[in-house]
């Protein structure tokens, strides 16, 4: 049995329960928080090793927890897992010090290799034989001011020059036909 204690943090419960109780079977003592302030709490009373960290909350966002887990307890290594996955977010969060970001859906295995990897994480860039298609260009500069606007919509559709519906509607298309690509 291992000794280590990870922490979950989305606010699916459902999916949380699901990933910690993956866990516990592979021998991890797990705990879950759903929110921002949760997860400080529970970090608190528990002292994980390590954390896997949902982007998308509501109220103060996976990038947060991440900052203040790092910056409250700096050995602490941390997984962002999203199911809205962006090279802008990506970046960020590895900043922020996590060690590697994960898009859902992805395997308990996969997880716990990617709290093991020590190398940096590389994005992989486009070359002029493997152009990036128009939309996915639109989508990575969504998130990357979406991201610049701390999550907040309104500020971004304004910064974009946009209604606020519109920017809503393009993210939620794209979140819905996104294939989920492996890092």
């Amino acid at each position: 049995m291992s000794e280590a204690t990870i922490m979950v943090v989305d606010d699916d419960r459902a999916f949380a329960t699901a990933l910690a109780g993956a866990l516990r079977r592979r021998g991890f003592q797990t705990v879950i928080a759903h929110d921002y302030d949760g997860a400080l709490a529970e970090a608190e009373a528990w002292q994980p090793d390590q954390a896997v960290v949902d982007l998308r909350m509501p109220g103060r966002n996976g990038l947060e927890v991440v900052a203040s887990l790092r910056e409250r307890w700096p050995a602490l290594r941390v997984v962002v897992l999203t199911g809205f996955g962006s090279i802008a977010t990506a970046v960020e969060a590895i900043k922020l010090g996590a060690v590697h970001y994960l898009t859902k859906p992805t395997s308990v295995d996969e997880i716990l290799a990617a709290f093991e990897r020590t190398e940096p994480v590389l994005l992989d860039t486009p070359t002029t034989q493997n152009a990036t298609p128009l939309d996915e260009l639109e989508w990575e500069h969504l998130q990357r001011v979406l991201t610049d606007c701390g999550g907040n919509v309104s500020e971004a559709a304004r910064r974009l020059g946009m209604h606020r519906r519109t920017l809503q509607r393009k993210l939620a298309r794209k979140a819905a036909v996104t294939p989920r690509r492996k890092p």
